[in-house]
């Protein structure tokens, strides 16, 4: 089986897995990842066949998504095995998907390899977005907004994942407004700058209208 088929296997595996997810987790983030990640590759040289495999696999063992984590790894192990992917491509993208949320940031500075800060910052340019920011917000049943309530500092993982002491709005401050000075590469700050500037103008906007 060579790689195209390969991909598009792990494509069907993530679809299966994916599909029916409503917290902007969905196929349609999974393939803006990809073609972000390749446009990046294309400008940095990596390994194509582990950025995009990467990319589409990256949300498939994330704990926001599933309970049993090692479950979700050994599936994925799995599924690469099944394909004949290589022993050292298996164990470079299962480095890359297990390391490269943001929550794994708040414990310190990573070093990723070349291909797996392009993943990342294709992956967290797409959480540079006002309408996927309230989607999951909503998903979660989180409040709106509260001015008593203000942006939380010093974040560690678990309280990260506390969605209770958290907004839709704050996220912005918590998260999304942090993103742009944190990717990776040169290439994914240049095309965060404007999206940055979008999310700024919106908050400002909303928090006037309050």
């Amino acid at each position: 089986m060579d790689q195209t088929q390969q991909l598009a296997q792990l494509h069907a595996y993530t679809y299966e897995k994916l599909s029916h997810d409503h917290t902007g987790h969905d196929m349609a983030h999974i393939e803006r990842v990809v073609k972000m990640a390749r446009n990046l590759n294309e400008k940095l040289g990596g390994n194509s066949f582990v950025v995009q495999a990467a990319a589409l696999l990256h949300d498939v063992v994330d704990e926001k998504l599933f309970t049993n984590i090692d479950q979700a790894k050994a599936s994925v192990i799995a599924q690469m095995q099944a394909l004949e992917v290589s022993q050292s491509d298996q164990d470079h993208i299962m480095e890359i998907i297990s390391k490269m949320s943001f929550s794994h940031s708040l414990a310190g500075k990573q070093e990723p390899s070349l291909e797996g800060q392009i993943v990342q910052d294709a992956d967290w340019l797409d959480a540079i977005g006002i309408a996927r920011a309230i989607y999951y917000g909503a998903r979660h049943e989180e409040k709106l907004y509260d001015p008593a309530m203000p942006p939380r500092e010093k974040l560690d993982k678990t309280a990260y994942r506390d969605l209770s002491n958290e907004t839709i709005i704050n996220h912005f401050y918590e998260k999304l407004f942090k993103i742009k000075d944190m990717l990776n590469t040169a290439e994914a700050k240049a095309i965060a700058q404007e999206r940055h500037e979008l999310m700024v103008a919106y908050v400002t906007a909303f928090k006037t209208d309050w």
